[in-house]
């Protein structure tokens, strides 16, 4: 018993404590770990299981006990951990796993600093980081370089000192971990630029300047080194993946480049002048000049030798580029990509670069670099380049140079050097000499040319967008050729403003706008939208269209042809409607920013144009497949030419889209349905849900509304959808119940059509459901060829003149709509002039039968005080007024139709004035005995007034009328509704005499 006790209270006690957040329980860790400082097979569970421990407890004591790191420290804890790590045993990678999470888990929780201090005193967290781990154990290396991150992390004005020495100038944390800056792994790359920032952003003089000294050189270097070799690995997967079989390894290297690139531009955003003079020398030096922009020349080199003497050097380049160790590109003429790759990169290093120095050194070179220096090599080519640079520094600088310099002596200069055949050559067609003796700009044109294909014309596009858009590269190197040149006239005016364009360019790109809106043309929908904005771009300065009459025609014959191309693919056929508007929501949200740098983050387009969806790709990036593509190919390229015709005359669209959405109903909107027509029913959704509505159909749009708690005679919108979108089915087992599926408009970023309702409709009985169906129906064909009648005037189709339809300007139906107001607003759906039953617009001038009825009821409700003279009128016709009711009865029926049911009162129709169903079944052109279905009564015999008389010759007349002119006339018009006109006016005189 009392050895039992003399073990218990040392060190703690053998026994664990009860409390695992406890300063009993460190210690009792600690005699575990002193006890086991061997690792072995038997103990490496426990070692393991004790790590992860301890770390939890200094988690814990970090927010609420000091003393458990004061412990810590005591003991010297971490000294333990080395001499685990140092051990060769056979579980000690197994247990280093556990450290060096325990490490990374207690560096990463640690917020209080003293703590912190703590851990990194005594050096051992650097000798932690310089052992000689087990790096080919997957897990060794994850958790290493993430507890570097971690530390990284931490860096500061005052913890840097824990880890950089200024006394032996070494820094382990940063030495040791760019030494993976080309791991495999692609996590392990990434933690090694985010650990490499995270020092940089330290602001230590003396720890800056030993990253300068000692590492930036080497370190810059190796990465200039491993980008170029990665990109020829690139260039080869261009070459032999042009079938499209394996797009994955290109898309993994276009990545990696664009990972690279960012980093880059990361670091030069830091503006820490030495670290960016040295990393700009490197890449100008040994990867941007000799292998990006030489490149695209190198086929002048090439095509200046004898044949065999090229393909000796493709076979020699072809061995240099799959050897493991290619040559490091300090040497011009070591390695060369193709042309396209060439530009592809380019493209990618203006649109994520934005350093001026070394943006402002590539676009100079590209863009005005003489054959004359091309030869001489990359550090000829920068000191021509730098020399320059200090000319035009110290003209800008002497004001008396730039006050006396004029446009003529500027073409004067230009002119000295060249000779006599030259100057005449210039006079008769200057734009053709813009790139002469500047072969890389003369590559890059020549890109331009899409006679065959766009291949190449696609990157360089991109490469001149990317160049004009840079905010590092100053106007006045690429004024004039991408950017409008301003000059004024009169020194003390600055009203007189002279604007000048590359023209030679604008002709390359309306050359390829052009070719786009041939029909036969392999011109990508991308390359057209390219081309337009950089027209764009070129010709509009100061807010003004300064581009040449001869080239403004160009455009807009270019936009006569894309609309000739698109009548050819106009169809009566549902799918052009919705393939119009689908395509307008699309270049609607793309015309106001067009992103070229998402466009080259797609490896795709390094490929050869692809002509098949099969590919993956999008359908802007390829060619149309298929009469369907093309059509949708004509209705963008419309589109786009129509924007840019409006861009360059300042106009704003007015005519598109098809449906203003300001002339529509909202949800949750307050309508007046006073005097609408209504049809109740009850929704049952899929979910078993079931929801009363009343079912309101306008010209464009299907309304579900329900009863206003607030105002009577008002309704609230619950679901709004358009009727060209809609689907209508009967039941087959409920006559009184329709299938109905609302379909959302097509976007722009999905052709999926997600229904917005799909549910059955229960109607009270059959004659509204039928109603219903048929009102759908009509509504959504009118929608549909109300809007196919409004494209045809766009594209100016013969027989579709006039203005287009009031619907889709913002008029519509609701002229008493208030823009701009809450979605409860009050306002009324239809106007007190609108019938009721009707949901949509009147037709004045429709064909209909006229109704003998609805005529005297015209008359009898009236306002005139002659009413009983012209009913006198009526019944009394005479031979020659009969025969010019005859042939004016087919154009008043419409309109007295109409008109008749304005006064008529909301009641159900008398089952005695019900058409027989036996008589609807039969033609218009059989022979109908009525005799049997018309009861007559004889009129009441009673004493004659003095007035009885002329009333009985009134009507006696009138009977001879039916017989004489009224019944002759049953042969113009139904049978049906003429037995309805006869009764009514039968029962109406009969009226008139109980009167």
């Amino acid at each position: 018993m009392k050895m039992f006790r003399s073990r218990s209270w040392f060190g703690g006690g053998w026994g664990r404590p009860k409390n695992p957040h406890s300063l009993e329980h460190l210690k009792y860790l600690y005699n575990v770990l002193s006890r086991n400082q061997t690792v072995s097979e038997h103990n490496r569970e426990l070692l393991v299981e004790t790590l992860r421990s301890i770390a939890e407890i200094l988690i814990w004591g970090d927010q609420n006990d000091s003393s458990v790191f004061d412990f810590f420290l005591e003991k010297n804890m971490l000294s333990f951990f080395l001499r685990i790590m140092r051990q060769r045993s056979g579980g000690s990678n197994y247990v280093c796993v556990q450290l060096l999470q325990t490490l990374n888990i207690l560096f990463e929780n640690i917020r209080n600093e003293t703590s912190l201090y703590y851990l990194l005193s005594n050096n051992h967290v650097n000798s932690i980081i310089v052992h000689k781990f087990d790096f080919s154990n997957e897990e060794v290396m994850a958790y290493y370089i993430s507890f570097l991150k971690t530390l990284s992390l931490k860096l500061n004005a005052h913890t840097i000192h824990f880890f950089y020495n200024e006394h032996t100038n070494d820094f382990p944390l940063y030495t040791e971990a760019i030494k993976f800056f080309n791991h495999p792994e692609t996590m392990v790359r990434i933690a090694v630029r985010t650990l490499t920032l995270n020092v940089y952003k330290v602001d230590d003089a003396s720890m800056l300047a030993f990253i300068r000294d000692r590492t930036a050189a080497p370190y810059f270097s190796n990465i200039a080194w491993f980008i170029g070799k990665h990109i020829q690995e690139l260039d080869m997967c261009v070459r032999n993946e042009a079938d499209h079989h394996s797009q994955n390894r290109l898309a993994d290297l276009v990545a990696e480049h664009l990972d690279h690139l960012h980093y880059i531009n990361d670091i030069l955003c830091l503006n820490i002048t030495d670290l960016n003079h040295v990393l700009t020398d490197h890449l100008l030096h040994k990867l941007l000049i000799p292998l990006y922009i030489y490149s695209l020349a190198s086929h002048r080199r090439k095509s200046s030798l004898p044949e065999g003497v090229n393909q000796a050097v493709a076979k020699i380049l072809s061995k240099t580029l799959s050897r493991p160790d290619s040559p490091r590109l300090q040497d011009p003429l070591s390695g060369r990509v193709s042309c396209v790759v060439a530009l592809f990169l380019l493209s990618q290093v203006f649109l994520i670069l934005s350093h001026s120095p070394l943006v402002q050194s590539l676009a100079w070179i590209i863009l005005k670099t003489d054959s004359t220096v091309l030869d001489k090599g990359v550090n000829k080519l920068l000191e021509h380049y730098e020399s320059e640079k200090k000319l035009l520094e110290d003209s800008m600088n002497n004001e008396a140079s730039a006050v006396n310099f004029t446009s003529k002596e500027a073409l004067l200069e230009d002119l000295r050097n060249i000779t006599d055949e030259e100057k005449e050559k210039l006079a008769k067609n200057p734009s053709e000499n813009v790139a002469m003796h500047k072969p890389f700009l003369e590559t890059v044109y020549s890109a331009l040319d899409c006679s065959e294909n766009d291949y190449g014309a696609l990157f360089a596009l991109c490469l001149l967008y990317a160049m004009a858009n840079n905010k590092g590269i100053t106007s006045d190197v690429i004024e004039q050729v991408l950017k409008p040149k301003k000059s004024f006239m009169s020194k003390c005016s600055s009203k007189d403003i002279k604007y000048s364009y590359n023209v030679y360019l604008v002709e390359k790109l309306l050359l390829i706008i052009s070719l786009a809106c041939q029909p036969t043309c392999r011109i990508r929908l991308v390359t057209l939208e390219i081309s337009l904005k950089l027209l764009l771009h070129l010709v509009i300065c100061d807010g003004k269209n300064i581009l040449l009459e001869p080239h403004r025609a160009v455009i807009e014959t270019a936009k006569s042809q894309s609309m000739t191309l698109l009548r050819n693919f106009y169809k009566s056929e549902e799918i052009f409607l919705d393939m119009f508007e689908h395509d307008f929501r699309y270049c609607d949200m793309s015309k106001s920013s067009l992103n070229v740098e998402w466009l080259c983050m797609d490896s795709a387009i390094l490929l050869p144009p692809a002509g098949t969806p099969l590919t993956g790709i999008d359908f802007i990036k390829r060619l149309p497949c298929g009469e369907s593509e093309k059509a949708r190919r004509a209705i963008r390229l419309y589109f786009l030419m129509r924007n840019t015709v409006l861009t360059l005359s300042g106009e704003m669209e007015t005519q598109l889209p098809l449906t203003n959405p300001q002339s529509c109903v909202q949800i949750e909107q307050a309508l007046d349905l006073n005097n609408s027509d209504l049809i109740a029913c009850t929704v049952l959704y899929k979910d078993g849900m079931k929801m009363r509505r009343f079912l309101v159909i306008d010209v464009l749009q299907l309304i579900l509304v329900e009863p206003d708690n607030k105002r009577l005679g008002w309704g609230v919108a619950k679901l709004v959808g358009f009727l060209q979108d809609i689907e209508v089915t009967g039941d087959k087992d409920d006559s009184r119940c329709l299938h109905i599926t609302i379909h959302r408009p097509i976007s722009g970023a999905t052709t999926n059509r997600v229904p917005l309702l799909s549910a059955k409709f229960l109607f009270d009985d059959n004659i509204r459901c039928m109603a219903a169906k048929q009102r759908l129906t009509k509504g959504r064909l009118k929608a549909r060829q109300k809007k196919m009648q409004h494209i045809a005037r766009l594209l100016e189709i013969p027989g579709q003149s006039g203005p287009p339809s009031p619907a889709f300007t913002g008029q519509g139906l609701y002229t008493c709509r208030a823009t701009g107001r809450n979605l409860r607003e009050n306002r009324q759906l239809f106007t007190a002039s609108r019938a009721p039953g009707f949901a949509a617009p009147k037709r004045e001038s429709s064909p209909g039968v006229l109704h003998r009825a609805d005529e005297s009821r015209r008359h009898r409700d009236g306002d005139s005080p002659h009413r009983l003279s012209n009913l006198r009128k009526e019944l009394n016709p005479s031979p020659s007024s009969n025969n010019v009711k005859k042939e004016t009865r087919s154009r008043e029926a419409s309109s007295s139709r109409t008109k008749s049911r304005e006064g008529s009162p909301k009641m159900p129709r008398p089952r005695s004035e019900e058409i027989p169903l036996e008589l609807i079944k039969k033609a218009s052109h059989s022979i109908i005995d009525m005799a049997p279905k018309i009861n007559i009564l004889p009129r009441p015999q009673s004493a004659k007034t003095e007035s009885e008389p002329c009333a009985s010759g009134l009507i006696n007349d009138n009977a001879q009328s039916k017989e004489s002119g009224v019944l002759k006339e049953t042969t113009t018009i139904s049978e049906e509704t003429s037995f309805i006109g006869d009764r009514q006016s039968d029962k109406k005189s009969e009226e008139r005499e109980a009167v």
